[in-house]
């Protein structure tokens, strides 16, 4: 795609380097368009990724302020990047969406509603403490769902928030917080940090702790450092670029110091979306010197916890013989290009491993979209949940809370009780942990230990 940037605009704003180069990178070919999710449910091609690089390019091109046209297809978006796995030319779609939102941020002005909502959004979900807060007020208030639906303006936005909290809240895990867990077993002379995150340790914290479970097993030492949280995704997607870095910075400090001190094997993400974010810290401060270095190091140490346990001597010592439906959250599969990793670790656990058909297209939670635009998720979630079904799985596996919560919300619609678990559950389980509380409500029995040799730790 030819461009017209001037130089002294090029070198006006910092960004607009990486961006011109990605707009340079287009050919207009149109494979986009065929795996696009809202192109495919629209059918407007602004509503694709070609589409969306043509008002982007002449935004940015034309130093101009978004308008409401941009705005209204940028935040279409949902960032699943699977536009980035189709494209034969290598376009980096998402360095470009995401400065396209930034752009909106600091040129648009929102009407109320949108800007009072993305502000309470980017104020909670970030935060934890918050997030409980939250969850629990909406607890009480999601019988008033479909009466809230009803208002003008606000109405859907209320209602998809009300319906997308859970029924239940998990207590507090006693792995949460600054804490390092030994081996459990003859070390493998690994040491690896975990993200806590934001909303996972909230909305499911057995995530965690079967990871740290799986890992201590299995010879490694896990850290949880203080001072990491949120990785700055969920504000980043909507253009809070100054937000977004903040929680970055916090997170590579307190991961430096881990590794300057005892040292780090890995980082590792068992949210996908968070890990898509983490592994482009690099890129992010790209332009500040006091960060660039450091963030490059935690970018490269960054790991989907799949990624990591494909390196250890799994010991599978349960028969969980049984058809499971893999799920790819995009930002595992197209942001992360990781593929079949997850599925061959579930395979090799003993699970019969199915992937549904269209396994490529998003399932419509992509952080808060599913809040910020609920038709389009909703359509894309009853896709996403009538595809699986296909599979006639006893349950489903994904890495990424957000997925998990979307998908079940979607066998919940269609009175399905088929359990929603993470992966690094599923290997747990199957390596001597417990039975996810999950599966033990949707009637699906432990099974028994087998007697396997084990190396005690020294």
């Amino acid at each position: 795609m030819q461009t017209n940037f001037s130089p002294a605009h090029l070198a006006s704003d910092p960004r607009l380097p990486a961006s011109e180069k990605i707009l340079r990178t287009c050919v207009h070919c149109g494979f986009c368009t065929a795996t696009c999710p809202t192109y495919l449910l629209l059918g407007d091609e602004l509503d694709s990724p070609r589409g969306r690089i043509y008002l982007i390019k002449d935004m940015l091109e034309n130093g101009k302020p978004a308008t409401e046209e941009v705005v209204k297809h940028v935040d279409r978006c949902l960032s699943c990047l699977s536009c980035m796995s189709t494209c034969p030319s290598g376009v980096n779609y998402m360095h470009l969406v995401d400065h396209a939102r930034a752009h909106i941020e600091e040129t648009y002005e929102r009407s109320w509603h949108d800007n009072l909502l993305r502000r309470v959004l980017g104020a909670i979900l970030p935060y934890p403490g918050r997030f409980r807060v939250a969850m629990l007020g909406a607890m009480l208030a999601k019988p008033l769902g479909p009466a809230l639906g009803s208002l003008p303006l606000v109405g859907a936005r209320l209602k998809a928030m009300l319906a997308l909290a859970p029924s239940k809240l998990p207590s507090r895990s006693p792995m949460e917080g600054p804490q390092t867990f030994a081996p459990a077993a003859a070390p493998a002379g690994k040491r690896v940090a975990i993200l806590s995150g934001c909303a996972q340790p909230v909305l499911d914290p057995a995530i965690n702790e079967a990871t740290i479970r799986l890992l201590t097993r299995h010879g490694v030492e896990v850290v949880l450092p203080k001072g990491e949280g949120c990785c700055g995704a969920l504000v980043h997607h909507m253009g809070r670029e100054h937000d977004a870095h903040a929680f970055a910075r916090a997170n590579i400090d307190a991961w430096t110091a881990e590794i300057e001190g005892k040292g780090l094997d890995a980082i590792l993400i068992t949210t996908s979306g968070c890990g898509t974010t983490i592994k482009d810290y690099g890129f992010m401060f790209r332009n500040e010197p006091a960060y660039a270095a450091k963030a490059e190091r935690v970018s490269a140490l960054a790991k989907d916890v799949t990624e990591f346990v494909a390196t250890l001597d799994l010991v599978p010592v349960r028969d969980v013989a049984m058809p499971i439906a893999y799920h790819s959250a995009c930002s595992m599969q197209h942001g992360q290009q990781l593929k079949d990793g997850p599925k061959r670790l579930l395979a090799a656990a003993g699970f019969s491993v199915k992937e549904a058909p269209e396994g490529h297209i998003c399932c419509g939670s992509a952080g808060v979209y599913n809040i910020l635009q609920p038709e389009i998720a909703g359509q894309l979630r009853e896709r996403k949940v009538g595809n699986i079904q296909k599979t006639k799985p006893k349950l489903v596996a994904t890495g990424n809370i957000g997925c998990m919560t979307q998908i079940a919300k979607g066998f919940a619609d269609r009175g399905a009780t088929t359990p929603v678990v993470h992966t690094a559950e599923l290997l747990d389980w199957a390596t001597g942990g417990p039975l996810p509380e999950k599966l033990a409500q949707a009637g699906i029995a432990d099974r028994p230990l087998r007697e396997v040799p084990r190396v005690a730790a020294e």
